[in-house]
């Protein structure tokens, strides 16, 4: 795995989530298929993911999101002609298990990790475990279509 590891303040320049929507804080390990990041987010009150007074364990896939988004920026500025990354969206989301009903209340940092299964030039395959103290508390797999997101009709 790399030894460059991106602070908080490298994820948020690179991704394209700002201020307290980069839910990301640090880059444990990464090479060409695997991310693996840490989160201190879920315990923060003004979290924007939480609704009412919580913060669902389906989250936990937008935190997979940006971790994936992180990979990839690490991915072109490892290119020999460093070039941005594409732009995607999230496509669908599969086979997603929730071992949690919340993640606000899960004691210290989660650990995101993903896997990059499959990629082409238009689709990406990840699959994906937020965990904490090494319990599982959600996994699956998310598709990501590069391109532009389409137009809200």
């Amino acid at each position: 795995m790399s030894t460059a590891l991106p602070d908080r303040d490298w994820i948020a320049a690179h991704i394209p989530h700002h201020g307290r929507m980069c839910l990301l804080d640090a880059v444990e390990a990464w090479d060409a298929e695997h991310i693996r990041c840490t989160s201190l987010s879920h315990h923060a009150p003004d979290n924007p993911l939480r609704s009412g007074d919580r913060l669902g364990a389906l989250n936990a896939i937008e935190y997979a999101a940006q971790a994936m988004a992180v990979h990839g920026a690490l991915l072109a500025d490892a290119a020999p002609a460093a070039t941005a990354p594409a732009p995607g969206f999230l496509g669908s989301a599969r086979g997603v298990s929730c071992m949690v009903d919340r993640l606000d209340d899960i004691e210290g940092a989660l650990t995101i990790s993903a896997e990059r299964l499959s990629a082409d030039a238009r689709t990406l395959l990840y699959a994906f475990t937020v965990s904490a103290a090494e319990r599982p508390l959600v996994q699956g797999r998310v598709a990501v279509v590069l391109g532009h997101a389409p137009s809200p009709s």
